[in-house]
């Protein structure tokens, strides 16, 4: 047992150098994944849809979603090439990396996908709470430029009664930003948001989309997987 809790960083505390716990408390790792997972599903995520993961880390996502989509559809981004490493070996395995041939980009930017690259799905879990105003409002403009024209973005915030004023990268240290600053941001480059009534440890979901997604599969701010059947079903009708 003392083993398995040294290899689950389960001790640590977040921001450690450990691939758990460097991305986040070690106790929610398994909570976060499959919060997060549920919810693109809800959402409409489907096999084969295109999908970004921003700040993928040690696959704490990715190690549901690369076995779930199609080969080629899972693109993580992430500087800290030796997290998405141990990533693979402790959590993905090298044989099913082999096969579903997921794409790392170890980099704090998009500037390497080609310009007619396009996501249907962008995942950005606990990234916006980690950014300052400029690298928040840079990347809802990365992300705008490069989602399908019936793509979404779905995104964590923490919100506060008053915006943060720093700038850059904020980390292991968090920060918040009232709801309408990030609307306003969004709005800019023609996205709208929706906050989500969607359990969070800490922070709150949010969707940002362009006109053309299929808005019903948010069911007015509340997904769900009865929902998403509801819709499923009269697409079959």
């Amino acid at each position: 047992m003392a083993m398995s809790d040294e290899l689950l960083g389960l001790s640590l505390s977040p921001g450690d150098a450990h691939y758990r716990a460097y991305v986040g408390p070690p106790q929610d790792y398994d909570l976060v994944s499959g919060m997060t997972f549920s919810l693109l599903v809800a959402c409409g995520l489907r096999q084969n849809h295109k999908l970004l993961d921003i700040g993928c880390g040690s696959l704490r996502l990715g190690r549901l979603l690369i076995p779930y989509l199609n080969p080629r559809n899972y693109v993580g981004l992430e500087p800290n090439k030796w997290l998405v490493e141990d990533g693979i070996r402790y959590e993905v395995g090298q044989s099913l990396s082999d096969v579903r041939h997921p794409t790392f980009i170890y980099d704090t930017n998009l500037d390497s996908l080609s310009a007619d690259t396009r996501f249907d799905y962008v995942v950005a879990q606990s990234i916006f709470s980690h950014t300052g105003i400029d690298l928040l409002s840079r990347w809802v403009t990365e992300v705008s430029s490069c989602l399908a024209p019936s793509g979404v973005m779905l995104a964590t915030i923490i919100t506060s009664d008053a915006d943060c004023l720093e700038q850059g990268w904020i980390y292991p240290e968090c920060v918040a930003y009232r709801l309408e600053t990030i609307a306003k941001i969004a709005a800019k480059e023609s996205l709208t948001m929706k906050v989500l009534d969607w359990y969070h440890p800490r922070q709150t979901w949010c969707a940002f989309y362009l006109p053309d997604f299929e808005q019903d599969l948010l069911n007015d701010g509340e997904p769900s997987w009865n929902n998403l059947g509801v819709l499923l079903r009269s697409r079959m009708a």
